[in-house]
């Protein structure tokens, strides 16, 4: 078996970042691996100065030498290994590789090799992953989805009303999401977006985030939990942004308001494995088959959209032309029997009336939402669902038209609300149009868990943090 080997990704350095003066190397935010296909997935690790925060609140980054060990054996018989990379200030000091040539549906394990220099540099943890299987094969797959981590109130509150904050040495582990997810043992999971929040908070005390450093901030004190940390060592992602991780709430292409939207687009490729290369990146909306019975789209819904404030019609588009033409193009293609669109905002709803950077949303982005629902009953797209983030409540919604939609709520507890619901004067929709079989009564942090079978059915269950199961729809 052989592999290519792609690149180090480097980025083109915005603002200054501390460089390890010596000692010893850490890793304090693990490993994450990414965009697992068939036949590929990607690698990442940045070193760190130390194992956890320094007094500064930040996780510093290290200069050393990197490379990654492959196998399909835990003890790494007959394991290929990766050219070394130097980490550096430019790329944040992340390093990261494209491993190819994979067999599909079948499981790996990775570790790092690491040190100051090549000399020095000792074995990490074993990680792992498995390849999809792809439309020739069936298998049995589980994934969750989950969005929405606000670090500053997690960390800090305000807690739900009548509940406290968690212990601080609990809170130190991290979102008691991952670790539920973890007991699920998940093919892979999806952050829909809203990983981060530079904007929050926005205090005297602690003003959102503009700067490189600041930015970069948000995403080293986020992924350093142990809990994050463990959760991923065995589960690659993919991942979307929404407003708050691409520049702050609300946002679409316009104004001078930091940060900028070139420098919201280039950290969230910096940050996360998406792409191995940056000369050629791989665009944020792409699609992957994971099985004979399933296949999934992740759209990008910041990049390309029309103003905000344009009035809604023909020619305004949250996805862009280019995009829209894409969906559609492989919706029709597939043969999957399940077709999830996974979105980083609501398409059906209902929303805050207030609101206007959705498709759900009166004066926002309806148009074209409607267009593509009767799209889709024209074409009679079967199995189609769509999962979104952004809302911070969990619910199953079902369109006029007969598309469903399953809201992944906020992955803590203290992110969550009571959401709208059909037939409230202050939602989208006033009419109840909309059927809602499900929403949570009390609000909870947590995520969706997701079963694909052998069979074709599909169940979908709502858990809370705690991975209790709140409602369970069955296909």
């Amino acid at each position: 078996m052989s592999m290519r080997l792609v690149r180090l990704v480097l980025f083109v350095a915005l603002g200054a970042v501390r460089v390890a003066a010596g000692g010893e190397i850490f890793r304090a935010q693990g490993e994450l691996c990414g965009e697992v296909t068939t036949t590929s997935a990607i690698l990442q690790t940045r070193l760190t100065q130390s194992e956890g925060l320094n007094a500064s609140g930040d996780v510093a980054g290290a200069v050393g030498a990197v490379r990654f060990e492959v196998s399909t054996s835990a003890a790494f018989d007959h394991s290929l290994v990766t050219e070394w990379q130097t980490t550096s200030a430019e790329s944040d000091f992340i390093a990261r590789v494209r491993i190819s040539h994979l067999r599909p549906a079948t499981r790996y394990f990775y570790r790092t090799h690491v040190g100051e220099t090549q000399l020095t540099a000792e074995p990490g943890e074993t990680r792992e992953f498995q390849t999809l299987a792809g439309a020739d094969l069936n298998r049995h797959v589980r994934f969750c989805v989950g969005s929405c981590m606000l670090y500053s109130r997690f960390m800090n509150g305000p807690p739900l009303k009548n509940e406290e904050l968690l212990p601080r040495d609990q809170r130190e582990r991290g979102y008691p999401s991952f670790e539920a997810m973890r007991r699920l043992a998940p093919h892979f999971f999806v952050g829909t977006g809203d990983i981060v929040y530079y904007d929050n908070p926005n205090t005297k005390q602690a003003p959102a985030a503009k700067t490189l450093e600041e930015l970069r901030k948000k995403w080293h004190e986020q992924f350093r939990f142990p809990r994050l940390v463990d959760f991923f060592s065995m589960t690659p992602g993919y991942w979307s942004k929404d407003d708050h991780d691409f520049r702050f709430n609300d946002s679409d292409l316009e104004g001078e308001r930091l940060p900028l939207p070139k420098t919201g687009i280039g950290l969230f490729y910096e940050q996360l494995p998406i792409t191995a290369d940056t000369d050629a990146p791989q665009p944020m909306f792409r699609t992957h088959r994971i099985s004979q019975h399933l296949q999934i789209w992740l759209t990008e819904g910041r990049d390309f959209r029309s103003p905000m404030k344009m009035e809604d019609g023909p020619e305004k588009s949250l996805w862009g032309v280019k995009q829209r033409e894409w969906l559609k193009q492989t919706l029709s293609e597939s043969d999957a029997t399940w077709k999830i669109l996974i979105s980083p905002t609501p398409m059906v709803g209902p929303d805050d009336a207030y609101k206007k950077d959705n498709h759900t949303n009166l004066g926002g982005y309806r148009h074209e939402a409607d267009e593509f629902f009767a799209w889709l009953k024209q074409e009679q797209i079967s199995g189609f669902l769509t999962f979104c983030g952004d809302r911070h409540w969990q619910f199953h919604s079902i369109h006029p038209t007969g598309v469903e939609e399953f809201g992944v709520g906020a992955l803590n507890d203290e992110n969550s609300r009571r959401g709208r619901v059909p037939g409230d004067p202050k939602s989208t929709d006033p009419d109840a149009r909309i059927r809602q079989p499900w929403t949570y009564s009390k609000p909870s942090g947590g995520f969706l868990h997701v079963v694909s079978d052998e069979a074709g059915g599909l169940t979908i269950e709502f858990r809370n943090d705690e991975g209790q199961v709140q409602h369970t729809v069955t296909k």
